[in-house]
């Protein structure tokens, strides 16, 4: 699971996968998201949270232009598009960091990815607008396929109903001729996982998602169930326990984070990836 892993994304980029955590970084230019709503929403101060969350690490920045949040307000596709696309574009000209798309529409990935895009990440997991599929596959664009609960009943198993969702969403993907190659999963932390013992039992048994042969995403950062261990009651006052969980994952085998606080997560994922060093170099020192 620490095996490097090449991960194709659109307009020719490349990324690594495996042998160090790869940091994505959230930028919401939304009003109403339910951690920084409305502090980036004007190009302008996007584009300086997205050259922050560079330089303290990211690789990835996600923009999103429709909060996902519990009882968030919904918006249509030309408002999503009208608060995207300028911050895409003026990023994508800048080029030095990978831009990841967070929607689940497919126009919306078009435009994004014609804008300068490079990643697809879908929080419906493909199942509320299965064409968004095709639009990865016809544009190369590297695909993030997240699991919800959200809209369905769900598998008593935690595992179990990962393991269906997500098969079910690698059909749709396959179907539409994207390639494995360019796929990574998300377990979708906090996403109707209706309890804080939910997310728990998610974590401690991680590891049983790689049967589905894919790169691993989580999302845990600032997440109500981590309030809920550590007693914070404010989103960000929930980085530290952020932190904890994204170290706990990463050894886990987790591949890629995707965060609010940059800083913190890459200092944490700096000593879990040296463990992980230092235990496969013993490993191979043993043969």
């Amino acid at each position: 699971m620490f095996d490097p892993v090449v991960w194709p994304l659109a307009h020719g980029r490349f990324l690594e996968l495996g042998p160090r955590a790869v940091i994505m970084g959230v930028l919401n230019v939304t009003p109403d998201s339910f951690s920084d709503g409305g502090r980036y929403a004007h190009v302008e101060a996007a584009l300086d949270q997205a050259r922050r969350m560079a330089g303290e690490g990211a690789t990835i920045i996600d923009i999103g232009g429709e909060s996902t949040r519990p009882g968030g307000a919904a918006v249509d596709a030309a408002e999503e598009q009208r608060r995207i696309l300028p911050v895409i574009e003026a990023l994508a000209a800048e080029g030095a960091a990978l831009i990841s798309v967070d929607t689940y529409r497919a126009e919306t990935a078009r435009l994004a990815v014609a804008a300068g895009a490079h990643i697809v990440n879908d929080v419906w997991g493909l199942q509320r607008e299965p064409d968004i599929a095709r639009v990865a596959a016809e544009t190369g664009a590297g695909l993030v396929i997240m699991h919800t609960g959200r809209g369905r009943e769900k598998l008593a198993d935690p595992v179990a109903d990962q393991i269906a969702f997500l098969s079910a969403s690698l059909d749709i993907a396959r179907a539409a001729g994207v390639g494995e190659d360019r796929i990574v999963l998300d377990p979708g932390f906090g996403f109707a996982k209706e309890t804080t013992d939910e997310n728990l039992a998610l974590m401690a048994r991680f590891a049983e998602l790689f049967a589905l042969g894919r790169p691993l995403l989580v999302g845990t950062s600032r997440k109500r169930f981590v309030g809920a261990v550590t007693g914070r009651e404010a989103p960000d006052a929930r980085d530290v326990g952020t932190a904890a969980t994204s170290v706990i994952l990463r050894l886990q085998g987790a591949a890629a984070f995707r965060v609010h606080d940059v800083a913190m997560n890459a200092d944490a994922l700096a000593v879990a990836d040296a463990m992980i060093a230092r235990g496969l170099a013993a490993r191979r020192d043993d043969r």
